[in-house]
């Protein structure tokens, strides 16, 4: 009997036990049936503050009227803010106040702007923001007095490796593998003193390490990149970044620096439409003469880069060169860049430059069938193919950083060796406190 007493006194303790743990449990959870808004309101009653959701500009959601809309060819801000009631007096002080963010101009088409309004009949203009691009924009708040701010969106960094083997392009191979294009500069960039990218071969490969832009789960760009190894016409390339207090650059296995005295071409990633020749049929006149130049196709603008460093001694026009700049790099070495557009700022007889700077943007200037730069060549007084020339190397790394560089190194090529060009897609990294330590995301 007492057997029997015990037995239903301990189950019922046990009921009891499991009821009261079901109950906290209960109570503690979040359970996904109850609505948001009851949830905000539970929340508003524990803190005493409501809680508001914003949107991607930190604007508060379920507050305003929200419209999104792109700006047309030809439409400007006068236009965009005329449609919205604002009288030409109020126009001029919206761009007054703008002037000293962002240069009224600059509006471009295709690019969206957003419109907030009260919620009311009277629909009352709050804010409205312009996309300057994925990360960037412009807040314009209406609310008491005017005031126009240029803010980002939270960007996050995330490691990458990938590969892949080139059949007609870089470009179209990096599109392909849904890797964002501005790889593609970044490559063009580390690797301008070593591969021609004008010249890319069917079966070039590479391997790279670099760092991608996300915003939410969108991808907007590329930071960086950190190592790369291009096979390019069977000949191996290696880069490597070392950055420090007092240096920055790309150097390869032994510490050299990968950046030459000159750039292969004045502009980034284009397309050669007449190589140097002592026997080209012309465009325009239709004979045959010599062209002892390099023509590269771009867009109408495209910045036209000083391939070295040296002085200006021509920034004038003639009528078969249009508007030309050209430079003395050292008593050997000269460069001429024609059929510019204009010429950049500050561009003139005895201004210095440096590799790399922007000197004059494509145009078509003079005899020239199409926007285009053609880029000149001297050695020792005489033109010459610089295709053909190869040129010395910048600074070697200094001794000092070469034991962490090459530990650096080691740690890039563990990476670099997992990559299968022919079978080779984006693994997503996480980067460790060291640099070139990286985990693969689970």
């Amino acid at each position: 009997m007492v057997t029997r007493n015990f037995k239903r006194s301990l189950l019922f303790a046990f009921s009891t036990f499991v009821f009261l743990v079901a109950a906290i449990w209960f109570r503690v959870s979040d359970h996904s049936g109850i609505p948001d808004s009851e949830k905000k309101v539970e929340e508003t009653k524990k803190t005493g503050q409501e809680v508001v959701e914003k949107d991607i500009f930190g604007i508060p959601q379920e507050v305003y009227r929200h419209r999104r809309d792109v700006i047309r060819r030809g439409q400007t801000l006068s236009h965009i803010f005329g449609s919205l009631g604002f009288s030409a007096r109020e126009i001029h002080h919206i761009s007054g106040e703008l002037e000293p963010v962002f240069n009224p101009s600059r509006f471009r088409h295709g690019h969206s702007y957003h419109i907030y309004t009260t919620e009311d009949s009277l629909q009352t203009l709050e804010f409205l923001v312009y996309e300057i691009n994925d990360v960037d924009y412009l807040l314009f708040d209406f609310r008491d007095s005017l005031t126009v701010s240029r803010s980002s969106r939270p960007v996050t960094k995330i490691d990458a490796r990938v590969g892949g083997v080139i059949n007609s392009s870089l470009w179209n191979t990096v599109v392909e593998k849904d890797i964002h294009p501005e790889l593609v500069l970044h490559l063009s960039r580390v690797l301008a003193w070593s591969v021609d990218f004008h010249r890319i071969h069917p079966g070039d490969e590479f391997r790279v390490l670099f760092t991608e832009k996300y915003i939410g789960e969108q991808r907007v760009g590329v930071a960086g990149v950190d190592a790369v190894h291009f096979v390019h016409r069977g000949r191996e390339i290696e880069a490597y970044r070392f950055e420090s207090d007092t240096l920055a650059g790309y150097y390869d296995g032994e510490g050299n620096n990968v950046r030459k005295a000159f750039l292969r071409a004045p502009l980034e990633y284009v397309r050669i439409t007449s190589r140097y020749s002592h026997s080209r049929l012309h465009p325009i006149h239709g004979d045959r003469r010599p062209h002892l130049g390099t023509d590269y196709a771009a867009p109408h603008g495209t910045p036209i880069l000083a391939v070295g460093d040296g002085v200006v001694t021509r920034a004038s026009y003639t009528s078969g060169n249009g508007n030309y700049v050209r430079i003395r790099h050292t008593s050997v070495y000269e460069t001429q860049y024609l059929h510019m557009s204009r010429f950049a700022r500050g561009i003139k007889p005895g201004a210095r430059v440096e590799q790399g700077d922007v000197i004059g943007y494509v145009g078509s200037t003079g005899l020239a069938t199409g926007p285009h730069v053609c880029f000149r060549f001297w050695k020792n007084g005489r033109q010459v193919d610089h295709l053909r020339l190869e040129f010395p190397s910048g600074d070697p790394l200094p001794e000092d950083y070469l034991e962490e560089f090459m530990e650096n190194v080691r740690r890039y090529n563990k990476q670099l060796q997992k990559i299968d060009p022919k079978d080779a897609k984006i693994v997503l990294l996480q980067q460790g406190a060291s640099p070139g330590t990286y985990y693969e995301s689970e």
